[in-house]
């Protein structure tokens, strides 16, 4: 068998199963730290973060994991990358800094794995002091201009708008503004959109329901924005 071959399936260094375990229980301390950061920079006031959270502590996991197994094994490092090759992500990343944050946990667990322990404890709070000064500006949740649904109507031909949603708007909306009016049904109905802001907290079944009864209004739609 020929020496490169032989190579590449040698141990190039033993450790021991103490510091195995304190490399990964590190990289899923300073994981959890990384999410930390996340959130309380950018994280809690948005929606939809706990996903992207646990993601970079497993990631930061998961690195610590293929830097303890490549080793200094070149044979290993390439045997990897072709493996995570055909792994395809359809996720769209929505905002560029929560792409920083994915490449921050692979770093950070890069480091952990390769024993550089000072390296990710030195750099954490340098990140976390850039991305607190740096943090976007927040508009408040209960702001007059922030409507956190749309909904579309469908209304037959011969009813007028304001006077059929009146009392159900009352009732449930606390703001609403009207975005888009455009005909259906080749000029049988009337598609109206509002933004809107409802009353009570998770009363978006009610609100639906209530339209639905109100005569003329053929269909509706809610989303969040």
């Amino acid at each position: 068998m020929p020496d490169w071959l032989q190579d590449s399936f040698k141990i190039d260094h033993e450790l021991s199963w103490i510091t195995l375990l304190l490399r990964l229980l590190l990289s899923l301390v300073l994981g959890a730290v990384v999410a930390g950061v996340y959130h309380f920079t950018l994280g809690r006031h948005r929606r939809q973060t706990e996903s992207l959270m646990a993601t970079l502590v497993l990631l930061t996991l998961v690195i610590a994991m293929i830097t303890l197994v490549i080793g200094n094994s070149v044979a290993r490092a390439f045997s990897l990358v072709g493996a995570l090759a055909i792994v395809r992500f359809r996720t769209v990343v929505e905002d560029t800094r929560d792409t920083a944050f994915v490449i921050f946990a692979v770093g950070v667990g890069m480091a952990v794995g390769a024993g550089f322990f000072l390296v990710p404890i030195l750099a954490i709070p340098f990140a976390a002091t850039a991305v607190y000064l740096f943090r976007p500006a927040v508009i408040p949740v209960d702001s007059l201009n922030f409507f956190p649904f749309t909904v579309n109507i469908r209304i037959g031909l011969g009813f007028e708008p304001d006077k059929l949603l009146h009392e159900v708007f009352g009732k449930h909306v606390s703001g609403s503004r009207l975005t888009a009016v455009a005909t259906a049904r080749q000029g049988a109905a009337l598609d109206l959109t509002y933004s809107i802001r409802l009353l009570h907290e998770h009363g978006e079944l009610s609100f639906i329901a209530e339209l639905n009864k109100v005569e003329g209004v053929q269909q509706v739609e809610l989303r969040c924005n």
